[in-house]
């Protein structure tokens, strides 16, 4: 039996070289408009695709917000 041949310096540096990192693409969300990573939901908006959108309330997600209170006691 062989011993197995050695990589050679030119073979290792061209497998190394598809393993860079590359920078994370950031979308726009269309309701919004707001900057989001692509695949995570919105957090002003919930949008995460066409036909999805996520509504966490504790997190306030999605959520409408919250509407102060007219000073001076009047009711809205």
């Amino acid at each position: 039996m062989l011993p197995p041949q050695r990589i050679s310096y030119g073979r290792s540096r061209r497998r190394r070289a598809h393993h860079a990192m590359e920078a994370i693409s950031i979308g726009v969300d269309p309701v919004s408009g707001m900057p989001k990573l692509h695949h995570r939901a919105s957090a002003e908006s919930g949008y995460v695709r066409p036909g999805l959108t996520v509504v966490v309330h504790k997190l306030g997600i999605g959520a409408p917000k919250k509407k102060k209170k007219a000073e001076g006691g009047e009711q809205v």
